[in-house]
């Protein structure tokens, strides 16, 4: 089983769900106002008014015939916008 985690701008996150709904995905977890430093050496934090600069954290389960179905798509969002995305083995208990 892999895990795949995306960090991006919160702004995307209804394109990033559709894309994972499209693809079939089992199941995902989403943490909306995700802050931390990336390569700027800077905290990224939201504009309290608008919510712009906010990213989201998405955390999908899946075996690797669904991360092949969605990786394309994924990476031309994150190309495009902004982010990252993460994938590692992950072992059921």
């Amino acid at each position: 089983m892999k895990r795949l985690d995306l960090i991006f701008s919160e702004r995307e996150l209804d394109a990033m769900l559709n894309l994972l709904e499209a693809a079939e995905v089992p199941g995902y977890t989403v943490m909306k106002h995700v802050t931390g430093r990336g390569p700027e050496r800077v905290v990224s934090e939201d504009i309290e008014f608008t919510g712009l600069g906010a990213n989201a954290h998405v955390i999908v389960f899946c075996e690797q015939e669904v991360l092949d179905r969605i990786k394309e798509n994924t990476y031309q969002i994150l190309n495009y916008y902004g982010g990252v995305a993460f994938i590692s083995e992950a072992t059921p208990l």
